[in-house]
């Protein structure tokens, strides 16, 4: 019996089944997407695949057809049925999954091409996307596959990283597809809502150095920039959190985020302090990001004159905002704190670990040239009460607040996420 595609593009399904669009890209992992369709299908969704032709010189579209909901595409010309077919699939997908996702296609995607039938698709959705990289380990870890991956994912593209096992050609390393359960699972989680591992939480977070006023012209403040705590809120919220984001300076968050984050702008260590303590009781997780002054003067009403000369400032302790978090936390807070320091970096890190009682610590060494304050890069060693310290080496923002949001995902209870 020959089988016979149907003329028309697809069975109507039941507008509440979800569709998932199978993106499959040419690796020698792609015999691994025949398994995935198989288990999309046993789970109810509506699954259209779509292939690069580089696919088919490792498998066939008819496999695909034959278990799918509607036949394998493979171009973006010649469908009767559907002239404009990555169109019809980017605005009817309620997910698009890539697996296998080669560095290639990774390429085209964060460069904005639209090249196939595939990456055409990719770019004609607002649907999430989740691409499952698969390649060789030398490939996998060249910096320009992970910065393209990192552009992905600030676009807020769910990557599941590979694991680490047999790859062809007989070694071993990180490059190899997760089991198809695994991703279909995902996938399930995915369509459920999940949008990334701290999808659920809710995250405060502070950024910036406090402002203390002297008199209505001048105040004291510090070279805090307020650049680590922005990417700390953008990444978290693409990780899946509902973020508020408390500021003492006038940032600027991607078009992708900006109106997710609630943004409350305060100046003052003392209201710093008010706004975080109104807020930690409904956050599952802390961040201490800003730079808080240690004193504060008291401040004149007027404007103080130069030819009055050098004035004697009375200085006063303000509140210690992060002892405070600590000392009023929920059951299961996460608290993370963050430490400047010029000498005897770690030593004086672990001080402030223990008696601060937060979970982790990140500090950095602002005297590192490309390092702390001002830089839109940063070089930091996390530390945890209960784990061996962590040094990330000198990166984006961006990239280190990945790292810090990855170890705080790891402590949330598993009901948070």
């Amino acid at each position: 019996m020959t089988w016979t595609p149907s003329p028309m593009p697809c069975a109507t399904p039941n507008s509440s089944t979800p569709r998932i669009v199978l993106g499959v890209a040419g690796g020698i992992a792609a015999y691994k997407s025949v398994e995935l369709l198989r288990l999309l299908r046993e789970k109810g969704y509506h699954v259209a695949p779509v292939l690069t032709p580089d696919a088919t010189r490792f498998v066939g579209t008819v496999t695909f057809s034959a278990l799918a909901s509607e036949p394998a595409r493979t171009s973006l010309y010649g469908d009767p049925t559907t002239p404009i077919p990555h169109t019809y699939l980017g605005s009817n997908a309620t997910l698009i999954v890539v697996a296998p996702a080669t560095a290639h296609l990774i390429a085209r995607y964060a460069m904005g091409l639209a090249d196939d039938l595939l990456t055409a698709t990719l770019l004609a959705t607002r649907a999430p996307v989740l691409l499952c990289p698969t390649m060789h380990t030398e490939m996998w870890e060249q910096p320009s596959v992970q910065e393209n991956l990192a552009t992905l994912r600030r676009r807020g593209v769910l990557v599941l990283e590979p694991d680490v096992g047999h790859l062809a050609g007989g070694d071993e390393g990180a490059g190899r597809l997760p089991e198809a359960a695994t991703i279909a699972e995902l996938v399930e989680k995915i369509v459920g809502g999940y949008r990334g591992a701290l999808t659920g939480t809710r995250v405060l977070i502070s950024a910036g150095g406090t402002r203390e006023v002297i008199d209505p012209v001048r105040v004291l403040t510090n070279r805090s920039s307020g650049r680590q705590g922005y990417a700390l809120a953008e990444v978290a919220c693409r990780m899946g959190a509902s973020v508020t984001l408390v500021s003492t300076v006038e940032g600027t968050l991607s078009l992708d985020t900006v109106s997710a984050i609630d943004v409350v702008q305060v100046e003052t260590a003392a209201e710093l302090h008010e706004a975080m303590m109104k807020r930690t009781l409904e956050s599952d997780c802390v961040i201490m990001a800003a730079a808080v002054a240690d004193f504060t003067p008291r401040a004149s009403a007027k404007k103080l004159k130069k030819r009055d000369g050098p004035p004697e400032l009375h200085l006063e302790p303000t509140p210690d905002v992060l002892a405070d978090l600590v000392a009023h936390r929920p059951k299961g807070q996460i608290i993370v704190g963050f430490a400047a320091e010029t000498n005897d970096v770690i030593e004086n890190a672990l001080v402030k670990l223990r008696e601060k009682g937060v979970d982790l610590l990140v500090v950095n060494d602002v005297a590192t040239p490309g390092a702390g304050f001002a830089h839109a890069t940063n070089e930091v060693v996390i530390l945890d009460r209960h784990a061996e310290p962590e040094r990330v080496t000198l990166r984006s923002k961006e990239a280190i607040s990945w790292e810090i949001l990855a170890r705080v995902a790891a402590l949330l209870p598993q009901g948070a996420q």
